[in-house]
């Protein structure tokens, strides 16, 4: 989670193995208030039925293609979401995330949440 103003790392959830985002999302049980709006890409499918609040981008089909107001909100949503984008790959200039992690286990969570503090204090 990034906050949108400050661009700072609020908290980093992470699993052992592939998992999909959304289903990491929920196995998290982040405590999300009614009224914060979330802005995920398209791999969150489904998180609307939970949080109303929530915006994900329009999917076009063959047979129905998207009209050009779901392509301009899509629009709209991608340039607010560049900022969690930005911060994303501010963590994998530090390989931890972009490579695959070759040592102890139990202290990639540990590295990680340094890694993001690091993060937030470039941006102080």
């Amino acid at each position: 989670m990034v906050d949108k103003q400050s661009k700072k790392i609020i908290c980093i959830h992470i699993d052992k193995g592939k998992k999909h985002d959304y289903r990491l999302f929920k196995e998290s049980r982040l405590p999300i208030l009614e009224s914060t709006e979330i802005q995920a890409d398209s791999g969150y499918q489904g998180i609307q039925k939970k949080y109303s609040q929530s915006r994900i981008p329009h999917k076009g089909k063959k047979k129905c293609p998207l009209t050009k107001q779901q392509k301009k909100e899509n629009h709209q949503l991608s340039s607010t979401r560049v900022v969690v984008e930005n911060v994303i790959r501010t963590l994998k200039i530090f390989k931890i995330i972009a490579e695959k992690y070759r040592n102890r286990r139990k202290k990639f969570g540990l590295r990680v949440n340094l890694i993001a503090a690091i993060c937030n204090f470039q941006l102080c």
